[in-house]
């Protein structure tokens, strides 16, 4: 991707209110490249708590896999913190991305839109508003050129953990289903311990809108570990950006278990 973003930063993410939010545009490119291709921008939902280079490597690999396997042109990335109903961490997670975003990468952003919501919003919905900010309000991007403007596709960037519980019945409602992979679709990273295979045959309907971008590097690292071996006092140097080691050692962070209250926020995330 080039540098041939949409303008100045914005005020921070994490310093924004419902009140003043603005969506942050400033690393979205004006303007294609290539004229034979889509305009893309890719979304990753979740709770980041904390972000690891694992989150920020998927959307590394999907820009890869989209420039060489589909006629997509990646043209922007988010990070969508999801909203935090126990108000105990509040923006922590947003301002995590935050920093992460800004040490490892010169096109990820953080849309703190989904956090700042009082309660929790399903994923149809996020990525709902993803199109109205970039196609309905920014009406697309330039096509390469420099004239005409293109609508851009919006997708859904996610682990295989998350298609796992998509193919399960009775976890995600079938009509936001269909209008997360119906309409917008979805590229998938593999992981160890979930079967693609199986996944993939309870959602064959919507298989043409399904990307699987396998994992050349083997990597496992998770939240979840991550926020084990804070509590343990082990180090998480190179799991995580040192940006982000710094703000969780400042603001005393997963000193206590969360574990129980983490995964209520990923359930009611995928039942809502």
């Amino acid at each position: 991707m080039t540098n041939d973003a949409a303008g100045p930063a914005p005020q921070a993410a994490s310093a924004m209110t419902l009140e003043n939010y603005t969506f942050p545009a400033h690393r979205l490119l004006r303007r294609q490249t290539d004229p034979e291709r889509t305009p893309l921008v890719l979304v990753a939902c979740g709770s980041f708590s904390p972000i690891t280079y694992l989150h920020l490597r998927m959307f590394e690999m999907a820009n890869d896999y989209a420039r060489i396997n589909t006629q997509y042109e990646v043209v922007g990335g988010y990070l969508s913190p999801v909203s935090d109903a126990y108000k105990k961490a509040g923006l922590a997670e947003v301002r995590m991305c935050e920093l992460a975003a800004e040490e490892t990468s010169s096109w990820l952003m953080v849309d703190p839109w989904e956090a700042l919501q009082p309660d929790y919003m399903p994923t149809a919905k996020v990525l709902d508003h993803f199109e109205y900010e970039i196609n309905q309000a920014g009406n697309g991007v330039l096509a390469a050129d420099g004239e005409t403007r293109r609508p851009v596709k919006i997708m859904l960037l996610a682990g295989a953990d998350l298609i796992g519980t998509m193919s399960t019945p009775g976890v995600w409602a079938e009509k936001d289903l269909d209008h997360i992979l119906g309409n917008y679709g979805a590229m998938i990273v593999e992981r160890d311990g979930t079967d693609m295979d199986e996944a993939l045959a309870n959602l064959k309907q919507w298989e043409d809108n399904i990307h699987v971008i396998a994992q050349m590097i083997q990597n496992n690292v998770s939240s979840t570990k991550i926020r084990l071996f804070l509590r343990r006092d082990m180090s998480v140097q190179y799991l995580i950006p040192a940006s982000v080691i710094q703000y969780i050692d400042q603001n005393r962070l997963y000193t206590d278990d969360g574990e129980g209250k983490s995964k209520e926020k990923d359930k009611q995330r995928a039942t809502n």
